[in-house]
């Protein structure tokens, strides 16, 4: 297994292989992180978004228990509690544990700086990877992981068949039963592991749902299972009224 130590990103959400996620960077902590990311990735001219030789990647992991943003300001009704500081704020005496422990890899194509400070990042999953350790002795969280292979598993192809196939007609379900939707617009992948991916992460699931997608053992048995959670949802919304439209291509904005 392939180790290393990269910045630690904590979510309230799951990243999968090969989907964007947008970033909006305002704690210290994080704003510390991408200061640090800049430096690996700018090149040689110096451009802040261009694409140095050296990819900036940093790990992202759904958070077990915690919150995603530090408290700012001393809560109520203890008015004179200070806020929570440091690279560890939210996530308790031993941050591992407030972890999922498997997690997936984030390479920032761009990091914009704002003029307040904040930044402004777009990142793509690359590779899923399993936590370590986690380190608070720096300004943010560090963590070392192992890289986690893709295994196809036994009939990966055919499932996934049968999941655009589950996947299209909830797409269709969730868009009120109406004709249009992702599939008749957009041409959609045919490999086995992109589209399980593609699915665990356009699905409407909650994140224990999508962490167990993003940690199956193969490729298989994450399409098989995400078979049973398209028929049991589509089910499911059949009998419900109306639900709005949503948007399956891309990943909320995180508000750190």
């Amino acid at each position: 297994m392939t180790t290393a130590r990269l910045p630690l990103f904590p979510l309230n959400s799951v990243l999968f292989p090969g989907l964007v996620l947008p970033l909006n960077i305002f704690e210290e902590r994080y704003r510390a992180m991408m200061r640090d990311l800049l430096k690996t990735g700018t090149d040689a001219s110096g451009t802040a978004d261009g694409a140095g030789d050296e990819p900036r990647r940093f790990a992202v992991v759904a958070i077990r228990d915690g919150r995603e943003v530090a408290p700012t300001a001393p809560g109520l009704p203890d008015q004179t509690a200070q806020p929570e500081k440091g690279p560890a704020a939210g996530f308790g005496p031993d941050p591992i544990q407030a972890f999922h422990r498997v997690g997936c890899v984030a390479d920032a194509a761009t990091i914009r700086e704002r003029a307040d400070g904040s930044f402004e990042v777009l990142a793509t999953g690359t590779t899923r990877v399993r936590l370590l350790s986690v380190d608070a002795s720096g300004p943010y969280l560090t963590a070392e992981i192992e890289e986690i292979p893709e295994e196809p598993g036994e009939e990966a192809g055919a499932l996934a068949e049968g999941v655009l196939r589950a996947f299209r007609s909830y797409q269709k379900r969730l868009a009120g039963a109406r004709e249009r939707s992702l599939a008749g617009t957009t041409e959609l992948p045919d490999e086995p592991s992109v589209v399980s991916y593609l699915v665990a992460a356009a699905a409407v699931l909650d994140v224990p749902a999508k962490q167990r997608l993003l940690q199956a053992p193969d490729t298989a048995t994450r399409l098989r299972e995400e078979l049973h959670l398209l028929r049991q949802e589509t089910a499911v919304i059949r009998h419900l009224p109306s639900l709005p439209a949503v948007d399956l291509t891309r990943a909320p904005t995180s508000p750190n």
